[in-house]
């Protein structure tokens, strides 16, 4: 029997799974006339502040502009630094030092791969001026003991929630503990445009203003206040989000049910599996295990037609010429870089079908008994 082909996205099959809604959705604003800061904007940032529980949304262009926009407007820039972890897309630090700040690089923690939390007061310094956790993966970060720590030195927070919107910790919801929640909507992300896109949302009404104006020009209503930036998110990209909105809900559920089949199906095997708090809502926009030989792995489903890949083989403190002449701190990395050389995502999205993650499993599961696998501790 010829293998199955297991694709690492399913944004294609959830276009035509949403089709009819989405075709009409975007022939609306076609034929509306308006497609920058118009009505179909208005309503997602409603409806997106409304799901998060917040009080404003800001549609940008881009989960990048939503962290740098959100530095600016709090005011952040060169002599300050911003704490964050290396275990993220490059994206994060990048932000730090497009506002001209100074990135501050601590390691992750070894069950969650989130900032490690006890690490963070060792980082502060007369200059730290926020802290920047990171929702990797789709698991929340530990808000409640962060925001703690910000508090006593009176830091700003801002959340990377790129990868985690509808997560949620166990006593906490995204956005209670920080100043401002940046969002990124690239397709492959758990709620996605077609294209780039990206928001922030927060209870704070002038950091919401602030953003507005840095978005446009600097400018609300044709004056303009400031320099600013070109990154508002399109009414096109703004409808579509506005259908896919109403899904996420399901969509996450989908998610964590698939995570069980891979966590009842794997748990005999070497490899190390997500962890999750106890009643933590992760959203898994990523199922990656951590297996010593991981390239094997990775190789071994490639000739059985399934796409499996990794996030992230590289640290950021670890990418070619870094840090390419910017200024930057960089504490012990231990566990991230042991993270990066074993870490494999598993394909993770919610029209994947039985058949195929069954088709993942099991062919996991002959890869390590076959010998392949060595625990990764």
């Amino acid at each position: 029997m010829a293998d199955l082909k297991v694709g690492f996205y399913g944004h294609v099959r959830q276009y035509h799974d949403l089709k009819d809604e989405i075709d009409r959705a975007i022939h609306e604003v076609l034929e509306s006339g308006s497609y920058v800061l118009g009505p179909q904007l208005a309503e997602f940032e409603r409806e997106l502040a409304s799901f998060l529980n917040l009080q404003e949304a800001v549609g940008l262009n881009s989960g990048t502009d939503a962290l740098l926009l959100a530095f600016l407007a709090l005011g952040l820039g060169p002599g300050d630094e911003i704490i964050t972890t290396s275990n993220t897309f490059f994206a994060t630090a990048e932000a730090i030092w497009l506002a001209g700040a100074t990135p501050v690089l601590i390691d992750s923690e070894s069950k969650t791969h989130n900032l490690d939390v006890q690490l963070l007061e060792a980082a502060i310094t007369p200059k730290t001026r926020a802290i920047v956790p990171v929702h990797l993966y789709g698991l929340p970060a530990d808000m409640p003991a962060i925001a703690e720590i910000a508090g006593e030195y009176g830091l700003s927070v801002i959340e990377d929630c790129a990868q985690g919107i509808g997560a949620r910790g166990d006593t906490f919801a995204i956005g209670e503990h920080s100043d401002v929640v940046c969002l990124s909507f690239i397709i492959q992300k758990n709620l996605g445009c077609f294209g780039d896109g990206g928001a922030v949302a927060t209870n704070n009404a002038d950091l919401a203003a602030r953003i507005r104006k840095l978005r446009n020009h600097g400018s609300l209503k044709r004056s303009h206040h400031s320099i600013g930036y070109n990154s508002r998110l399109d009414d096109l990209h703004a409808a579509v989000l506005r259908v896919k909105l109403r899904k996420v809900e399901e969509w996450s559920a989908k998610r964590r049910a698939l995570a069980r089949i891979y966590d009842s199906a794997l748990a005999d095997t070497p490899l190390r599996l997500p962890y999750t708090p106890a009643e933590y809502e992760h959203v898994f926009h990523l199922y990656v295990v951590e297996c010593a030989d991981r390239d094997g792995l990775q190789a071994h489903l490639a000739t059985h037609g399934i796409t499996a890949l990794t996030h992230y083989p590289i640290a950021i403190h670890q990418q070619e010429g870094f840090p390419w002449g910017r200024p930057v701190r960089v504490h012990a990395q231990t566990v991230t870089e042991k993270s990066a050389a074993t870490v494999l995502s598993l394909p993770m999205y919610p029209e994947l079908t039985r058949e195929e993650i069954d088709a993942v499993c099991r062919e996991t599961l002959a890869w390590c008994a076959s010998g392949g696998a060595q625990k990764a501790s």
